[in-house]
């Protein structure tokens, strides 16, 4: 329930600070007093969008704050954990917009986002405004108000989560078959070109070898041709140079014993003559290694072609590029066979999920359809209770072309509010004021399930006055039993009942400055917003006799 409400700077209101008990709380006020600026300080708390122009003065924070007593359940205390705020049953939350028009939101003191704010509001006020009983036509509330009744809340809970794995299992699949067919479009080239990769059998480094060796070759006539001259040259008109070195050197040994400095001579000179033997032996080696091949040659042309080929067509540049597209494509088969093993574990895993989701939903329609005509009967009674004796009200299932976050059917609520009147779909038959009874004969009936400790009922007697209001009175009241209940009315019938009442008005200070101000009234006070509001702004004694009748049957229902 909410302990207490404080705004600040809002609309026509410049300071309002209440304290708010349990049970059935009537709000009245003059039209145009502020009874939905009042309402629409609370919906900030609610997280509802907000500008500068709620700000009564430009220049200030608008500030609405407000204690909620309340006992958290398990998954109320699951949200405040994830957002790292200590669970208590005193909850402060408070909504503060700057003059340009930034909001920011606290809960304890801590600051959360709007969409926290939003989530909580849903576990501590139900704020039906006015209008709302256009609700009614909506498909998706009118299956949750069943669902309420019938209790299905686990039974929804277990359906929302294997809806959710089959939607995502199914999505899975969508993916993989994309990939999959994306790889098999491309998977024709790819071998081509993986064909064309292996059947090259490229080895990193051979292209530098094979110029190498083709630049050898193609050269091998000119190099054979330098190393016969220089054998020429070492052998001229058959008469090795090596073969006279050898001779000197023997001449100048037997010239030593008689002359000492040729000793020395035929030492280097022998040595020369070793080395020219061993260049004269080298050079006819490499003579003899230089093949004339056109053969040879011949291949390497070709294969130095075709690597040329394969790196211009694949846009490569060089032949460790190639064989790194080579390794690519033999990965990406192995890739497309572990997609093809993966959609069909995925494929598997989404049937599964679809049999499981059809189980739940089944389970759901079990339920739905076992309650229909006592949840009919039920609401046809309440409306019944409300001057609409002959009234008829009928919920029917009906199947949905697919599966939808609700299940696999919707429901449509038919209703006759007069004798011999075949039914007709709810919202093209009722009247604004059969709404208002019927949307509240079925908050009524919700009233065990309904998980906020706080309802607010703005104007919900539209449409309905004398003897209609008095028991929309009665039923507020017992609403009022179990939950703490604001309800903003015009009808004195329905202002006569609870045991709170605050007054709504405008207060003109001096200068002229109209301010939004909130009071409790009760004794001859609230007699006189009675007789108000049943004989207009002259109020006569007979409308004070009235107002204390209204108010002595009022209290006794308390």
């Amino acid at each position: 329930m909410i302990k207490s409400l404080s705004v600040s700077n809002y609309a026509l209101i410049e300071h309002l600070e209440i304290t708010l008990p349990e049970g059935l709380i009537i709000i009245t006020g003059e039209t145009g007093a502020g009874k939905s600026i009042l309402l629409g300080a609370i919906s900030l708390l609610m997280g509802s969008k907000c500008d500068t122009g709620v700000l009564k003065n430009e220049n200030k924070n608008c500030i609405v704050e407000a204690e909620f007593n309340t006992t958290p359940d398990s998954s109320m205390t699951l949200l405040f954990e994830n957002e790292g705020i200590e669970t208590d049953k005193n909850i402060v939350v408070r909504r503060v917009i700057s003059p340009g028009g930034k909001s920011r939101s606290f809960v304890n003191d801590n600051p959360v986002s709007l969409q926290f704010l939003k989530t909580l509001s849903e576990y501590l006020i139900d704020i039906h405004a006015q209008h709302q009983h256009l609700l009614l036509a909506d498909s998706t509330f009118q299956l949750s108000v069943l669902d309420s009744f019938c209790g299905n809340g686990p039974l929804i809970e277990k359906y929302t989560e294997c809806y959710k794995n089959y939607n995502d299992a199914v999505a899975r699949v969508k993916r993989l078959t994309a990939q999959l067919n994306r790889s098999s479009e491309e998977s024709d080239y790819d071998n081509y070109v993986l064909n064309q990769l292996k059947e090259a059998q490229l080895k990193e480094g051979e292209l530098e070898e094979l110029e190498d060796e083709y630049a050898l070759l193609s050269s091998a006539g000119e190099i054979r041709s330098s190393f016969e001259e220089i054998e020429k040259l070492t052998n001229i008109e058959d008469i090795s140079f090596v073969a006279n070195l050898k001779e000197a050197v023997s001449i100048l040994n037997r010239t030593s014993a008689k002359f000492k400095p040729a000793s020395e001579l035929a030492e280097r000179l022998e040595s020369c003559r070793i080395e020219l033997r061993d260049i004269e032996a080298e050079i006819a080696k490499l003579a003899e290694s230089v093949n004339l091949s056109p053969e040879r040659v011949s291949i390497l042309e070709e294969r130095i072609s075709l690597i040329y080929s394969l790196m211009k067509r694949h846009k490569r540049d060089s032949v460790k590029e190639l064989i790194d597209l080579r390794d690519e494509l033999e990965n990406k088969n192995s890739s497309s066979d572990n997609l093809k093993f993966e959609l069909e574990e995925a494929q598997k895993e989404a049937d599964h999920l679809k049999r499981e989701r059809d189980r739940s939903a089944e389970k759901l329609r079990e339920s739905r359809e076992s309650s229909l005509k006592r949840f009919a009967d039920v609401v046809t009674y309440n409306i019944r209770e409300l001057e609409m004796p002959h009234a008829q009200f009928i919920a029917e299932l009906e199947d949905l072309p697919d599966f939808g976050a609700m299940g696999s059917e919707g429901v449509r609520f038919m209703f006759s509010a007069n004798k011999n009147v075949q039914v007709r779909e709810l919202n093209k038959i009722a009247s604004g004021g059969e709404m208002s009874r019927i949307m509240l004969c079925l908050k009524t009936l919700n009233v065990n399930t309904i998980g906020t400790p706080t309802m607010i009922f703005d104007e919900i007697d539209t449409g309905v006055s004398g003897r209609i209001a008095d028991k929309m009175g009665n039923l507020l009241v017992e609403l009022s039993k179990n939950l703490q209940i604001f309800a903003i009315t015009h009808l004195p019938q329905i202002a006569s009942k609870g045991g709170t009442h605050l007054l709504v008005y405008k207060d003109i200070e001096e200068g002229g400055v109209t301010k939004t101000k909130i009071k409790e009234i009760s004794g001859s006070e609230r007699e006189e917003e009675i007789a108000r509001m049943l004989s207009g702004s002259q109020v006569t004694n007979a409308a004070f006799e009235n107002a204390r009748e209204l108010l002595k049957n009022g209290n006794n229902l308390n």
